[in-house]
């Protein structure tokens, strides 16, 4: 072949020339190879990275009861404010403290056989950091929770955010739900205000509440503007929240203290839901599920929050609701 002769053609220091710049081509491309092969492979191994937490469930284990953990978690708080603790009382009858409620639904759950290592926590509480309150105690008591809640409270994880967490439950294992909307009330009592840390302004709470509550103002007092927007991706729970109160215009129209009302407003839509939710989801139900709904009351930063429980109850294994336990708390 033509190739043959003109390479045998070739003075001989000529041909080891170009033979010895091929071979250092060749090696160049086999090191690139073999360097994007290793970095390929590394691509495929498991890295742990540095200061991620754990993403698996965090179920507590361990011999403590419920009660023995509520009682350690309670052992760091401050003494009751008697001046505080009377103005919640004044203006929320039936409103108990979270120390004495936390205690309280750690005893009559473990009578059911909830305990830390066989119950998962689900929350629908509002995304407001004070709502966390009540959210985090109970985590050092069951473990991480399983979050429904938006804006308000609401379960905005609706149906298919149930049904995921109901395949979390520990097999034979217990559910417990906690639900509600939040309201401030300042140490002047002022109710719709609350002091924060950090922050020297006395702020709304619930934010989200009091801009629905203005929205359904202006809809019943007629100043409402006209618009041809419809809601919008970006606000889209707080257009659900606007919407889902607009039933009770009347109600907090006619109220004595609009901002007292507001939040038993937004309770009675989110009770609907929540147990329309739990309905449609009870066959995911494993051992049982108690349901826990009412108002988080928040106060200052150093003085306990509380709550106002108007349902506690108890759903067997069908999904049935078998009684309440309201009256133990």
């Amino acid at each position: 072949p033509a190739s043959t002769s003109e390479s045998s053609s070739q003075p001989l220091p000529d041909l080891l020339l170009n033979s010895s710049k091929s071979s250092t081509i060749t090696m160049k491309l086999s090191l690139a190879s073999l360097a994007l092969l290793a970095a390929s492979a590394s691509a495929f191994t498991a890295v742990t990275p540095a200061g991620r937490a754990s993403t698996s469930l965090n179920i507590l284990a361990g011999t403590q009861s419920a009660t023995e953990r509520v009682a350690n978690v309670m052992a760091a708080r401050p003494e009751e404010n008697e001046a505080i603790d009377a103005l919640v009382k004044k203006n929320f009858p039936g409103a108990i403290s979270n120390k004495a409620m936390e205690t309280k639904i750690a005893s009559i759950l473990e009578a059911k056989g909830f305990t830390p290592a066989n119950t998962l926590l689900c929350t629908s509480l509002c995304c407001d950091e004070l709502a966390r309150n009540l959210e985090d105690d109970l985590n050092k008591v069951y473990g991480h929770n399983f979050n429904l809640g938006g804006l308000s409270g609401f379960p905005f994880a609706g149906n298919t955010g149930f049904g995921a967490m109901s395949a979390h439950v520990p097999d034979d294992g217990f559910c417990l739900l906690v639900h509600g909307p939040h309201v401030g009330i300042s140490k002047d009592g002022v109710i719709g205000k609350v002091e924060r840390s950090g922050i020297a302004l006395v702020d709304n709470c619930c934010g989200s509440a009091i801009a629905a509550s203005n929205y359904l103002k202006g809809i019943t007092d007629g100043g409402a503007k006209i618009t041809t927007k419809l809601q919008q991706f970006s606000d889209f729970q707080q257009g659900a929240v606007q919407e889902l109160i607009l039933p009770h215009g009347k109600r907090l129209n006619d109220a004595d203290d609009r901002m007292k009302e507001l939040p038993y407003a937004l309770y009675d839509s989110q009770d609907v839901l929540v147990r329309d939710i739990i309905e449609s989801g009870k066959g995911g139900i494993k051992q049982g599920l108690a349901l826990l709904g009412g108002i988080q009351i928040n106060t200052g930063p150093d003085t306990d929050d509380y709550f106002h429980p108007l349902r506690f109850d108890y759903y067997d294994s069908d999904g049935n609701m078998v009684g309440s336990m309201l009256s133990k708390l």
